[in-house]
């Protein structure tokens, strides 16, 4: 149900009421029983958080450019990664290209 928001113009209480959607808006004051009562519309309090939104948001082009240059990104990093995890540390035994190994008698 949702919470509506009433003042009165006569007397300036205000005050919260649930109410459902078929129910008819109140106009009688509970304080000082005039029909002054109004509904008081107040901005919804939306936070958008994040660096911004995802491609699927919107359909212009603009935004699938960006979302193209994210996927081509995150390809590159998964290859830099399996590449690394590939490769891994060298066994101690093995000469490292380009040292100079120790000298053997």
């Amino acid at each position: 149900m949702p919470i509506y928001t009433y003042r009165c113009e006569n007397c300036g209480v205000q005050f919260d009421r649930h109410q459902s959607f078929e129910e008819e808006p109140m106009t009688l004051c509970p304080e000082c029983n005039h029909r002054s009562l109004r509904k008081v519309y107040l901005p919804v309090g939306i936070v958008f958080k994040g660096s911004g939104f995802y491609a699927t948001d919107h359909r212009s082009p603009s935004g699938q450019a960006s979302a193209k240059k994210a996927e081509k990104a995150e390809k590159a990093e998964k290859t830099e990664k399996t590449e690394k995890t590939e490769t891994g540390p060298k066994p101690a035994g093995e000469s490292i290209k380009g040292g100079s190994s120790p000298a053997v008698d």
